[in-house]
C-alpha cells in the first residue's frame, strides 16, 4: 500500500475516534476539552478535502490506463492481478468517502455539540435570572 493511501486510513481513523469520542454519552469532563482539540483540528484536516480528490484522480487516471483482460487471451497470472486492481481501487475509493464522510460528520456534530452548550448555558442563566 503506498504512503498517501496509509496516510489517508490514519486520517479517517483519527477522525473516526475522534467522532466516537465526541458522541459517547457520560465522557462530558472529556468533552469539553475534546472539543476545543477538535476545533483547532477542522482547519488543518481541511487539507483532507483536496487530498481525497487527488487521489480520487488518481483511481482514475489507473483506471484509464490500465491494460483490460477481457478475452480469453489473457493468462491466468493477468486476469489475477487485473481483478486484484480492480479491487484495490475499490477499496481505496471506500476509504477515500469514509475519510469524506467522517470530515463532515465530526464538522457538523462539533458545530452541534457547541450549539448545544451554549443553549445550555443560556438556559442556567435565564433559570437563576427567575
Amino acid at each position: 500500500m503506498a504512503l498517501e493511501w496509509v496516510v489517508l486510513g490514519y486520517a479517517a481513523g483519527a477522525e473516526a475516534v475522534m467522532l466516537l469520542l465526541m458522541t459517547v454519552p457520560g465522557l462530558d469532563p472529556l468533552r469539553k476539552g475534546l472539543i476545543t482539540v477538535i476545533r483547532n483540528l477542522l482547519k488543518p484536516f481541511l487539507s483532507v478535502v483536496p487530498f481525497c480528490f487527488f487521489l480520487l484522480m488518481d483511481i482514475y487516471w489507473k483506471y484509464e490506463t490500465r491494460p483490460s483482460c477481457e478475452s480469453d487471451s489473457c493468462s491466468p497470472s493477468e486476469h489475477l492481478r487485473h481483478q486484484k486492481s480492480i479491487m484495490k481501487s475499490q477499496r481505496n475509493a471506500l476509504l477515500i468517502a469514509s475519510a469524506l464522510i467522517f470530515y463532515w460528520l465530526l464538522y457538523s456534530v462539533t458545530g452541534l455539540v457547541v450549539k448545544i452548550e451554549q443553549l445550555t448555558k443560556r438556559i442556567e442563566k435565564l433559570k437563576a435570572q427567575d
